[in-house]
């Protein structure tokens, strides 16, 4: 098998202690849903959804129904909430593959029903709610007469009820976000008042469970915390204007590649693309297999750094669609197919998410989710403080 150019580390240990940071913060009776869409925000979908459910997760969330696919291909039978839209057509599969299925239009619940029907088996629905993000989910009308569908169809069965919140990681003033969390207690209401029970209703994202103890409800949906990332620096500015007990995270992702050719240069040099960037020193340059096609964002053109010997390495020039050049004439002893690290802790360095997301002007988020779609994914133990595996 040939050897990959480049190779995404997870450290599951990490991601089993961010979830007991989590856990351990929730009342009793509260359920943990590890959202894993979007293949584990890049982490790899099946090792993370298995270790998520050993270290105590109740529910996995996904967007879409291949994503349920594989996890029922891989003997994973825990309770899946899709979160995205579910094609009508897809309805029996769904109902087949005893996942949840959020509800964001009308025609979806006699569709359900029908498919229910067909297959024997119960289907299961949340509804989403419109709560102010303005973008899947049921109004107040739409919620009254989804009720109403539901009450004529037995074989649908209502597990739930959910929103998400619009701002309440972008800013430390969190008014909107309140404003959003009154209008998911009024639908609550609604519901009692039509004598239909929610018995999940659910609206904390990470954020919201780090911030806001009172949108837990009944569960709580954890997305990038568990993979050791915080939302954002306003979520931790204010866990620290609200006197919060702060989570202590560990990223899970460590994203590598090794040099594939080194080269002196003069001084004087173009490097790359565009003409963009001239050596003021004669200079040795490291080639890396690794372009904006792997997801390493051409924003980060003669901006970032990687680690090479524990020592960080600027980039030179543009990130090409495979290729990218680093300067390494100040770290000593580089050799060919030396490991370099674009994102993670090599030595006393660290390359983070957040520091790769500013020179991108992006978020966290899109860093680790389009980190390399194509290289595999590989499980590795990490260290306790005293060094011991």
């Amino acid at each position: 098998m040939a050897q990959p150019l480049s190779w995404i580390e997870i450290d599951l240990d990490a991601l089993r202690h961010n979830i007991s940071q989590f856990r351990s913060r929730l009342a009793p009776g509260v359920k943990l849903m590890a959202v894993v869409k979007g293949n584990a925000y890049g982490h790899g979908m099946i090792p993370v959804a298995r270790a998520a459910l050993g270290a105590g997760a109740d529910w996995l969330g996904v967007f879409h129904l291949g994503e349920v696919e594989r996890l029922r291909e891989e003997g994973i039978t825990a309770p899946v909430l899709v979160l995205g839209y579910v094609p009508l057509a897809d309805l029996d599969r769904a109902v087949e593959l005893e996942a949840s299925i959020t509800v964001s239009s009308l025609e979806t619940i006699p569709a359900a029903a029908a498919a229910a029907e067909r297959t024997g088996k119960p289907a299961r629905i949340h509804f989403k709610l419109e709560c102010g993000t303005h973008r899947l989910g049921l109004d107040e009308l739409g919620a009254r007469k989804a009720v109403e569908i539901i009450k004529r169809h037995p074989s649908v069965t209502l597990e739930g009820a959910h929103t998400h919140f619009a701002n309440i990681e972008d800013t430390t003033e969190h008014d909107y976000a309140r404003s959003q969390l009154e209008r998911f207690r009024a639908y609550l209401e609604l519901f009692d008042r039509l004598g239909v029970d929610v018995r999940l209703p659910h609206t904390a994202c990470t954020a919201a469970a780090m911030l806001f103890p009172e949108t837990h409800f009944s569960m709580v949906r954890l997305g990038i915390g568990m993979y050791g990332l915080w939302p954002s620096k306003e979520t931790y500015l204010s866990s620290l204007q609200h006197g919060r007990p702060r989570p202590e995270l560990r990223p899970v992702m460590t994203w590598k590649t090794r040099v594939v050719q080194l080269k002196e240069i003069p001084k004087g040099a173009f490097v790359g693309y565009g003409l963009t960037h001239r050596t003021t020193r004669p200079t040795r340059m490291a080639v890396l297999p690794v372009g904006y096609a792997n997801g390493y964002d051409r924003h980060l053109s003669n901006q970032a750094h990687v680690l090479v010997n524990g020592m960080r390495a600027p980039v030179m020039g543009r990130v090409c669609m495979n290729l990218t050049m680093v300067d390494v004439t100040d770290i000593p002893g580089v050799e060919l197919e030396q490991e370099v690290v674009l994102l993670g802790r090599q030595g006393d360095e660290t390359i983070t998410a957040e520091q790769l997301a500013t020179w991108a002007g992006t978020i966290n988020y899109e860093i680790v989710t389009r980190a390399e779609p194509d290289a595999p994914r590989v499980a590795r133990i990490s260290c306790t403080e005293d060094g011991r595996s």
